[in-house]
């Protein structure tokens, strides 16, 4: 017959250390039901005849530690710090940019109390939130004015809902893509109340389709980096200057959405070759654009943001639109783009801003890196070795640039490679790796160097 009497009651548990240091964690309620909960358990358990649970001892064990298990569970956070070691460095699905140090301690100084977020302290009166980070984005990239919003998908709605609600924007037909996340350019453009004039072909769209499509009702002629596809081959577009001669002599506002905003180091000659194609923000207002919008987390290595800058007549109609006030940013995020912004205007964006620092890296210090971590790996008893590889750019950026990298192969003696990335997706500090070839591998290009360390701590788990 079973003894329930070895279960102690949920008052006598709270009385144990171990209860009380996880009533101080996480709180009286949710420590009690789960303390129900494990002592259930235990009661089923028990009732099963488990040899385990044959004294007080025992059975006060194995609810403590159930519950523990239960609680941790109940409260992990489900956006986790991870390691990101797949060689993506605009990873989407990771977050995209990983912020400078500056960034995160600008971040913290504003969010640890109250900021001038929409106060002007020079005249001790309420100010503007979209004057944020201006200053800097006009000096980078040569506009007369620029504003922030919560992302480049917002960016580009606010944008066409201000200059071109209920009339037609002018878009070359190879230019409508999807992008991350299933989303479409023309569902996005469809929302602003714009008309779109589709132009040209898939592959080839030119000056003369655009004249011939401009009327009355044209408001914008859109241009659309296509930032997560190439088109190779056969193919044709206007250059920019040919589109702002067009729109000047119709007298229509012409915009580019430019996706990443790379500002233009490092420079061309020190890049891959597949990435020296990407726009330049500074480029296309020198060229005379009305309006362009990009990322702030994807090239410029900040935070989730849309920017939109040019000339200051068109920033004036955006600012002034109720939509504005739907998609605009907090200060967090102006905290850790103006630090971005900082370390590019100082010249230190190579050195100080992780995605720059990435793509910079030199092959040789990727090297040395991988050849420690494999050793440390080694000796804790993986069969690790360092291979040649690629790097991608990733994030709706540079579509097909490729860097070469050198990788950590990892592997284990009766482990699958699924098994083995399943495993270090578990870890406290999740690594995130990419199976090749049937094997695990690690780049380190993505990898801080800050976190060698835990990569290296890895213990290879049980068959």
């Amino acid at each position: 017959m079973s003894d329930f009497r070895l279960i102690p009651s949920i008052e006598r548990l709270r009385q144990q250390p171990a209860v009380r240091a996880l009533e101080a964690r996480f709180g009286a309620e949710a420590t009690v039901d789960a303390l129900r909960a494990a002592a259930a358990d235990a009661r089923t358990a028990i009732a099963a005849g488990d040899p385990v649970l044959r004294d007080e001892e025992a059975v006060v064990a194995r609810v403590e530690g159930a519950a523990a298990s239960r609680l941790a569970e109940l409260f992990r956070p489900s956006l986790q710090a991870v390691i990101n070691a797949t060689g993506v460095v605009i990873h989407t699905n990771l977050g995209r940019a990983p912020l400078a140090g500056i960034a995160i301690d600008r971040v913290a100084d504003v969010a640890r109390g109250y900021s001038s977020i929409e106060y002007d302290l020079d005249r001790g009166a309420r100010g503007r939130r979209d004057i944020h980070a201006e200053t800097l984005l006009c000096r980078l990239t040569g506009a007369e004015a620029a504003v922030v919003v919560n992302n480049n998908a917002a960016a580009t709605l606010l944008l066409l809902a201000a200059m071109a609600a209920g009339r037609e924007v002018i878009i070359s037909r190879g230019e409508l893509v999807e992008i991350g996340g299933g989303f479409r350019v023309p569902d996005v453009m469809a929302q602003s109340g714009a008309i779109l004039r589709e132009v040209g072909t898939t592959n080839r769209t030119r000056a003369a389709d655009y004249a011939a499509a401009i009327g009355d009702r044209t408001a914008l002629i859109l241009r659309v980096h296509p930032s997560n596809f190439r088109v190779v081959g056969f193919t044709e577009r206007p250059s920019l200057d040919e589109l702002v001669a067009l729109g000047q002599r119709f007298n229509v506002a012409v915009a580019e959405d430019l996706g990443s905003g790379w500002l233009g180091w490092p420079e061309r000659s020190a890049l891959p070759e597949s990435l020296r194609d990407e726009p330049i923000v500074s480029e296309s207002i020198a060229a005379g654009l009305d309006v362009v919008c990009f990322s702030g987390d994807k090239l410029l290595g900040g935070p989730q943001a849309g920017i939109i800058a040019g000339r200051r007549a068109a920033l004036d109609v955006i600012r002034r639109h109720p939509l504005m006030r739907a998609v605009r940013v907090d200060k967090l995020t102006y905290a850790a783009l103006e630090a971005t912004l900082e370390e590019h205007a100082i010249g230190r964006g190579q050195q100080g801003v992780p995605v720059q620092r990435m793509l910079a890296m030199p092959i040789e210090e990727i090297g040395r890196r991988a050849e420690a971590v494999a050793s440390a790996l080694t000796r804790a008893g993986w069969i690790a070795r360092v291979i040649d590889g690629v790097s991608t750019v990733g994030g709706g950026s540079a579509p097909g640039a490729e860097l070469r990298t050198r990788l950590v192969e990892l592997q284990c003696e009766g482990l699958s490679a699924d098994r083995i990335e399943s495993q270090l997706r578990a870890l406290e500090t999740p690594i995130v790796a990419r199976i090749q070839d049937d094997r695990v591998v690690l780049d380190l290009r993505t990898v801080l160097p800050s976190e060698d360390g835990i990569v290296a701590a890895v213990q290879p788990p049980r068959p």
